[in-house]
């Protein structure tokens, strides 16, 4: 696990060396333990190490024997020592013990189709200098980030976009295409980002580029719909199992401490059951808790920690100690915040990295088996809006939703009936999925919100409608490949960003692309049944973890978010986000904004998740775009460390 970087010139100058270390030492965090450097007239490659395999002598950047073959790597290979095996058998020569040189051999072998051999998390960058080329790629999920920017001079590249941001000449600038779709959804679902110029390789891409500007991008992976064959569920369940257990003992590989964070829920409780199982005895595992007890599952995590005789690890987070990080935690992502439970996730991983260098995930479940309840709820409501709109004329059901937003209703009961086919659209998949589950404000609102001229309603969805309509399949398919490709990623980005400010590697095993082609393969009727998701996996758990676990309902890692907005907290942030400041930035209308603020302080709509998004957006605007000294310095931010945080921690090993 590291931080990359580097550069390619494009008009044949000499990479300039000064540029590449300070690219370098912004992702100081991502590899506190090694650093490293490759330059050779226009191409200059960097990395930062955590050390993790071979701790010893797997230092980067890595070549072949001849010494004209160079890589940048991060990630982790889980299948590497089979492939080694291989490789030496075809007459390659190993100096080290690490994953990262079986790439540069593999990529000898088979060029550009190295990545279909493996099995792991990755982007990497290979300099063939044989063929002046560059090639890049990103796994088949997204799981490791890859930024990069070209112009006629230049490519660079990065794992986080303030590598880029630190080369001579590249200024920040807002990218306002994006901003129709960052209010509805939160985060960009295509390779643009909120910096002008600054792209993303999307997941199961490769890039080639050569000397004079030629690029290539090719897509090398991709799921299917769920197969026509048809097992008896037992057939799945047992499959499922095995090829978890198998995932999961792979993931282990690790010279160095491991653990699991664990949050008390399905996922990560049966990822911490069969680590357990696989080592042979006793993990370290981390949690995060809060003092408001409805919104807190270390009592779930205690009872698997307890049932598993893990040597637990807990930290309670405080309203002060989630506002004060804040700034910090977006200068990490290099993007607005999407959800409160990224804080949340820093703070145990800075817990956990007082222990350990590695810990397993629970991350994408949910989006390969069907486990969120918005899912069961869509076939639900997808259901009975047909039976609906057969009986009742569109007038009346345009009537009926313009009831359900106007009518004077509590905030929690205008919710719920806002989720239903009354309150949705079912000629319009934007509202009645969309809108329905993701977006904080609808294409619709948008307009009421955004100043005259910015309004992009038919650019909100263009991103996620796209995969949608690539997707094929059941509904449940279609709407698991969708999350796939779009929330997946940016949850993805969230955990590697939150894990790596704290100079800790996370891994998913729920991710092994071979597991997650298999469970895309399993018939919606045995993923979900009536509200519940998840049912393979809950057979599967049934001997792992207590029927508590098991079978309870599914939080959701909550944040008290909405509590902590009460009383001044909220006066506070209505002086900000309805500030000069902040409207002197052209964006929204000043009276829509103060009317968020009226509307949750009287209790008429819950505006929390809007607030949440209009705050995070106007603090990356002050840290990346007007670089607020007083918001850098006093985070730190900049200064290539973490600083400590808020909150108690607790230790113990259940007997």
């Amino acid at each position: 696990m590291c931080g990359i970087c580097g550069i390619l010139r494009l008009d044949g100058s000499r990479v300039e060396r000064e540029a590449l270390v300070e690219m370098n030492q912004q992702i100081v965090h991502r590899g506190p333990d090694d650093a490293g450097l490759f330059l050779e007239g226009s191409v200059g490659l960097a990395m930062r190490r955590l050390s993790i395999i071979d701790v010893k002598s797997g230092h980067q950047p890595i070549s072949n024997e001849e010494g004209n073959v160079w890589i940048v790597f991060n990630g982790e290979i889980y299948n590497h020592q089979e492939l080694r095996g291989e490789l030496e058998a075809r007459g390659h020569r190993y100096r080290t013990h690490s994953d990262t040189e079986t790439i540069v051999h593999l990529y000898e072998e088979h060029g550009r189709d190295c990545v279909q051999y493996l099995r792991g998390m990755f982007a990497f960058v290979i300099w063939d200098a044989r063929s002046q080329k560059l090639f890049a790629a990103r796994d088949r999920l997204g799981i490791k980030p890859f930024y990069y920017l070209q112009d006629q001079e230049k490519f660079l590249f990065g794992s986080e976009i303030k590598t880029l941001l630190a080369y001579p000449g590249v200024r920040a600038s807002f990218n306002r295409r994006i901003l129709s779709e960052y209010l509805a959804f939160g985060y960009i679902t295509g390779e643009e980002t909120f910096f002008e110029g600054i792209r993303k390789l999307p997941p199961g891409h490769t890039l080639e580029f050569v000397q004079g500007g030629k690029w290539e991008m090719r897509q090398y992976w991709d799921l299917t719909a769920d197969s026509e064959v048809r097992h008896p569920e037992s057939y799945y369940v047992q499959t499922y199992r095995e090829m978890l257990e198998q995932a999961v003992s792979s993931h282990l590989m690790s010279d160095v401490p491991l653990g699991v964070f664990l949050s008390g829920g399905l996922d990560s409780s049966t990822v911490a059951a069969m680590a357990t199982k696989a080592c042979g005895g006793p993990l370290q595992t981390f949690s995060v808790g809060y003092g408001e007890r409805q919104y807190s599952e270390l009592p779930y995590a205690q009872t698997v920690a307890k049932h598993l005789g893990s040597e637990h690890h807990e930290i309670v987070m405080t309203r002060r100690g989630f506002f004060d990080v804040l700034p910090k935690l977006i200068w990490h992502e290099d993007e607005p915040i999407v959800w409160p439970s990224s804080v949340s996730l820093f703070f145990v991983a800075q817990l956990a990295r007082r222990h350990v260098t590695v810990v397993l995930t629970g991350e994408g479940s949910d989006e390969t088996l069907g486990g969120y309840t918005r899912y069961a709820w869509t076939l639900w409501n997808r259901r009975a809006d047909s039976a609906y709109r057969a009986v009742a004329p569109a007038a009346l059901r345009a009537l009926l939703r313009r009831s359900v937003r106007s009518a004077p209703l509590g905030s929690a009961l205008r919710r719920k009936l806002e989720h239903t086919f009354l309150g949705r659209d079912g000629a319009s998949w934007e509202s009645f999925y969309f809108d329905n589950f993701y977006s904080a404000f609808s294409g619709d609102e948008q307009a009421g919100l955004l100043r005259e001229g910015l309004s992009q309603k038919e650019s909100t969805y263009d991103g996620s409608m796209g995969f949608w309509e690539k997707s094929s399949g059941s509904l449940l398919s279609r709407l698991l490949y969708t999350d796939i490709k779009t929330y997946l990623v940016e949850l993805l980005m969230k955990q590697d960003n939150m894990s790596m400010a704290a100079s800790i590697e996370s891994r998913v095993p729920f991710l092994d692309h071979k597991l997650v082609e298999f469970a895309f393969s399993i018939p919606a009727q045995y993923s979900t049944r009536g509200m519940a998701g998840k049912c393979v996996l809950k057979k599967i758990a049934e001997d792992l973890l207590p029927p508590s676990i098991v079978h309870r309902r599914k939080l959701g890692f909550p944040t008290p978010w909405q509590g902590w907005l009460a009383g001044r907290k909220l006066d506070e942030l209505e002086q900000t986000l309805a500030g000069t400041r902040s409207l002197e930035r052209g964006l929204f209308r000043p009276d829509a904004v103060r009317k968020l603020f009226a509307e949750h302080r009287a209790g008429l709509r819950d505006n929390s998740n809007r607030i949440w998004r209009l705050l995070n957006l106007e603090l990356w605007m002050r840290i990346f775009i007007d670089r607020d000294p007083s918001l850098l310095g006093a985070a730190g931010l900049g200064m290539h460390e973490t600083t400590g945080i808020s909150g108690s921690e607790h230790s113990y090993t259940p007997e």
